[in-house]
């Protein structure tokens, strides 16, 4: 199965695989170093800091193993076929931007929450930039979401999903889930593709 994949997409699976693996076998030693942490403030001298590195490894950890289940079913189905359209090369800076816009996005609307630190792990970032970059290629394809049995079009899905994320970042609800990270991969990625757009890229 992974054999048939584009080799970005295998890759990115295997090492968020491997990464989990380490993790369990470790416990939290990873995390210090590489989860993103919100800056350092005085109030919390001995929390973790903030690294520049953490930008992108906090997209390769983490929390349970539902948690890299749903992130990689996510990257399983959607990476390869964002992959094949934008050619792997584009594939890759395409993924790591939006993993990077999300932790900028988390960074900047929590980061100067008086509360002690919490660090943010998980592909989400880049896995919200896959899923705007379907439904920007395949507007009209159908999916059908657990646990809604009904198919609606990738376009529908993707704003309705967006805007889900918007007010669950903004009224506090769902605690634990770093819903502008998610907005923030979305938003970057649908900048990077209009970029391109208008340079008249071709992927590759």
């Amino acid at each position: 199965m992974l054999s048939q994949l584009p080799p970005v997409t295998r890759t990115l699976l295997i090492a968020n695989v491997g990464i989990f693996v380490l993790q369990m076998l470790t416990g939290n030693l990873l995390v210090g170093p590489f989860a993103l942490w919100p800056p350092a403030s005085p109030q919390f001298p001995n929390a973790p800091g903030f690294a520049l590195w953490q930008l992108v490894t906090y997209g390769f950890l983490h929390g349970s193993f539902a948690h890299l289940f749903f992130n990689m079913f996510a990257l399983y189905m959607f990476g390869a076929e964002i992959e094949r359209l934008l050619g792997s090369r584009h594939f890759l800076v395409y993924y790591l931007v939006c993993v990077v816009g999300a932790a900028v996005s988390q960074q900047v609307f929590t980061g100067g929450m008086l509360r002690p630190p919490v660090p943010t792990v998980g592909a989400s970032g880049g896995v919200f930039g896959l899923l705007l970059a379907f439904g920007m290629a395949y507007p009209q394809r159908r999916l059908i979401v657990f646990p809604i049995p009904v198919p609606m079009p990738a376009w529908l899905f993707v704003t309705l999903y967006g805007l889900l994320e918007l007010y669950l970042g903004v009224t506090g609800t769902g605690q634990g889930v770093a819903h502008f990270a998610h907005l923030g991969g979305m938003a970057v990625g649908y900048l990077l593709l209009r970029y391109w757009q208008g340079q008249g890229l071709r992927p590759g």
